[in-house]
């Protein structure tokens, strides 16, 4: 399952280099709007990052079944030897390895155009280590109770973006917290909180959703 969705994603090679670029315009419009005074940017590189982060989550979402419920394949996952949700989490883990971790990888670039201090730069990177799978695991469910409407991008944007927002306070709270010399632990564990739930229940209520759907 997981070969043959990274063979999908490489055929699609395009598509999947959509997140990252809209990123980095969405980071790289904030100096030329702002100027670029780095004391002024470094205030605010963690809630940009994380911002740019999210909305280029919620521009992936929709295909994270579309092509399956396109030629069928869907209905096949539901007749499968394995538990829906297992091979649903597969899914959920491609989309996250070809989606956000490009953007992790690409973090310490971006955050030196917005002048983030380096000492940060590792809480950064723990925290969307920690919020990106999050996102994905969030939006899989969201995604698969819209599966049955047709251009439904925007109706998916307005389902998820309510349950990912929470991720998007801990994860860029924890980094603005950490600039401010105050407690910032306390986001972090909320983050692997959620996430350990997430791994468990969110398969499941995916699962639940298409049956609904396809039934």
């Amino acid at each position: 399952m997981a070969a043959r969705d990274l063979r999908l994603v490489w055929r699609r090679r395009g598509d999947a280099a959509q997140p990252l670029l809209f990123a980095l315009m969405v980071v790289a419009l904030f100096p030329l709007s702002l100027g670029s005074e780095p004391a002024q940017l470094a205030k605010i590189a963690p809630g940009v990052l994380w911002v740019a982060v999210l909305l280029a989550s919620l521009l992936t979402l929709d295909t994270l079944y579309r092509s399956d419920v396109e030629d069928g394949s869907l209905e096949q996952l539901l007749l499968a030897p394995v538990p829906l949700a297992w091979l649903l989490l597969v899914r959920v883990g491609v989309h996250w390895a070809t989606s956000a971790l490009p953007l992790i990888l690409a973090t310490p670039l971006l955050a030196e155009m917005l002048h983030l201090p380096t000492h940060l730069l590792p809480l950064l990177l723990g925290s969307l280590a920690l919020g990106t799978p999050l996102l994905s695991l969030l939006g899989a469910v969201v995604a698969a109770l819209t599966v049955g409407i047709r251009r439904s991008g925007m109706i998916l944007a307005l389902l998820a973006l309510p349950l990912l927002l929470p991720v998007l306070v801990f994860g860029a709270g924890a980094v603005m917290a950490a600039a401010q010399g105050l407690p910032w632990s306390g986001a972090l564990l909320m983050l692997g909180a959620g996430l350990a739930l997430a791994l468990i229940l969110a398969p499941l209520a995916a699962a639940a959703a298409i049956r609904i759907a396809l039934t």
